[in-house]
């Protein structure tokens, strides 16, 4: 059984998440989605992944910050763009 507190103060549980993340835009943009509609729809998860990693690696609280911070207007431009939409 791998060692998971290994994984998770390694960061690589994010890492993880963010390899499934890549993966699932690559899809999404192969099944023809817009290149934006992927890119609003991942990029606040992504964020806030980089900001695990870096409080699981005991990275200084600016590196945690800033995606974090990051993911909010990104995601309130994804909400802006679906209700234009409908």
């Amino acid at each position: 059984m791998p060692d998971l507190a290994a994984l998770f103060a390694s960061g690589h549980a994010a890492d993880l998440v963010l390899a499934v993340l890549a993966i699932e835009a690559l899809i999404l943009l192969r099944a023809g989605r817009p290149a934006i509609d992927v890119a609003l729809l991942l990029l606040p998860g992504a964020c806030m992944m980089l900001a695990l990693r870096a409080a699981l690696v005991g990275a200084s609280w600016p590196w945690i910050a800033m995606p974090l911070a990051a993911s909010f207007p990104v995601h309130l431009a994804d909400l802006l763009r679906r209700g234009k939409r409908h």
